[in-house]
């Protein structure tokens, strides 16, 4: 009673509270499972906590929700103007399950190369090192270096990314299934160029950062990680309902941005648009905000499916200022990129999974020998040439797409078009 009593909460110590099978009436007794939640170890400080940035009473490195799907995310892209190849980059920490992972892959040549990583996660939110992978913040907002060291996987390389805008805040993004909170994000985008060189399966990439653009993409909140929850009764109806297209491009003299989610009556629950300021040098950017960036009144989105796939054959969208006035955005795509090359939606890495204290897997396969219908395979992004009033740009296409949606025709989770 005494040790009950010290934990600080009497409700803990109803005489139907966790008792044992057998055990005579009035004693109390307390659920293991209860007692390890009760011995948890307070929050740690870390080194964030030298600075005047906390927004709750609690360490900096204490989530201020304990949902187990809290989350906290790198993830960037890359490509060559013409193609030839993409990478993807993610890494993400998800504190309540005490788990850190991550992915880089690249595809080329008509197939896709996939490092994996995963550890126990680390009580010093600097640290970003998973194994051989490691994020570096050289300069907030402005560069950010990626290196993958000589691993058994074969695929390592260095990375650094400049800025060429300021960072784009998205709208916040909420969602719930009936009373459950299913996604609550802050997220943003920034446009830059990348340089280094990647390494994978004997072959060496140059990368120019007068020719391979990408997006830096960082969030943090609620989303879905992990092993679904074994404690909840199953839906009442199927669910598995998603739509959502991600578009940021780069242009000659500024970036562009969309990106929408929409419901099986093709209802639009979120939207962004915006025309995005550029510079020569990161150094030219006027803030991790900037006072000159654009958004828009509305975005609008027309896709050709390939036939057979949900997947887009050529798309266009359009971004609509508070005037009116409406710039159309023809995409053709060039190249499609597997997500769950980093961790979406793969069926062994995929985010938030307990692996061990550190475990590293590599993988490939030929993009050909994919079955577009399989559900690991429907979250993509697509090179893209990009053409609008006479200019030409470069950048991707992210497509989701499950369960019905009536502007489209689909009708059920996966009937492709």
């Amino acid at each position: 009673m005494a040790a009950c009593r010290a934990a600080g909460d009497e409700s803990l110590l109803s005489p139907n509270h966790g008792r044992l099978r057998g055990a005579s009436r009035g004693r109390y007794f307390l659920d293991p499972f209860l007692v390890l939640a009760l011995s948890r170890e307070t929050p740690m400080l870390s080194k964030f906590d030298d600075y005047p940035i906390h927004q709750t009473p609690e360490p900096i490195a204490q989530p201020a929700s304990s949902d187990r799907n809290v989350y906290d995310r790198y993830w960037f892209n890359g490509y060559q103007d013409d193609g030839e190849f993409y990478f993807g980059i993610g890494s993400a920490i998800y504190p309540n399950l005490g788990i850190m992972d991550c992915g880089l892959s690249i595809v080329r040549d008509g197939e896709q190369h996939a490092f994996h990583a995963s550890r126990r996660a680390p009580k010093e939110p600097t640290e970003t090192h998973i194994g051989p992978f490691h994020i570096d913040v050289i300069e907030p907002m402005r560069r950010i270096r990626v290196t993958l060291d000589d691993n058994e996987t074969g695929i390592s390389g260095e990375l650094h990314f400049s800025a060429r805008s300021a960072a784009v805040e998205e709208g916040r993004q909420t969602a719930r299934n009936g009373a459950a909170l299913t996604m609550d994000v802050t997220r943003f985008a920034q446009f830059g160029f990348w340089e280094g060189e990647l390494r994978y399966d004997g072959k060496s990439v140059r990368v120019d950062p007068k020719r391979v653009y990408g997006t830096k993409d960082r969030s943090w909140g609620i989303r879905p990680v992990g092993a679904p929850d074994p404690g909840k009764a199953p839906p009442e109806k199927t669910a598995g309902q998603i739509f959502f297209l991600w578009a940021p491009l780069h242009w000659p003299d500024r970036c562009t941005h969309f990106g929408v989610f929409e419901d099986g009556d093709a209802h639009r629950w979120h939207s962004d648009g915006a025309f995005v300021p550029v510079y020569a040098t990161p150094d030219d950017i006027p803030g991790a905000e900037d006072p000159d960036l654009a958004r828009m009144a509305s975005v609008d989105h027309t896709i050709d499916y390939l036939p057979g796939t949900r997947r887009a054959r050529h798309a266009s969208i359009a971004l609509v200022e508070k005037s009116g006035a409406r710039t159309e955005i023809e995409l053709e795509p060039l190249l499609c990129f597997q997500m769950k090359g980093i961790g979406y939606m793969h069926p062994e890495w995929g985010h938030g999974r307990w692996k061990g204290e550190l475990a590293i897997g590599g993988e490939s396969w030929k993009c050909d020998d994919l079955d577009p219908n399989a559900f690991e395979n429907q979250h993509i992004q697509q090179v893209v040439r990009a053409r609008s009033n006479g200019e030409q740009g470069i950048g991707v296409l992210e497509q989701i797409c499950f369960g019905p949606h009536a502007r489209y025709g689909f009708k059920q989770l996966l009937d492709p078009a």
